[in-house]
């Protein structure tokens, strides 16, 4: 199991006190884009998972980690293909 697998398997278990800076980690291997242009948002995006806007303050709510895993979960499955 890589790192990144293994951040993603954590959040599952504890969606609770995640920082942006994970998010992109895991964004980043997943091949979802982020951006953040000036707002207290980052924007997930991924062609065919669809987009994801999560606030940038610390920490991160945990709906918003759900969500995110959700958009990981999606991206995966379409990198299957």
């Amino acid at each position: 199991m890589g790192k990144q697998a293994k951040l993603i398997a954590k959040m599952r278990r504890h969606p609770l006190d995640w920082r942006i800076e994970d998010l992109k980690v895991v964004a980043d291997s997943m091949g979802i884009s982020h951006d953040q242009h000036g707002t207290s948002h980052v924007v997930f995006r991924h062609h065919i998972a669809g987009r994801l806007s999560v606030p940038a303050h610390w920490p991160i709510r945990p709906i918003y980690v759900r969500q995110f895993i959700d958009l990981v979960d999606r991206a995966g499955e379409n990198n299957e293909d």
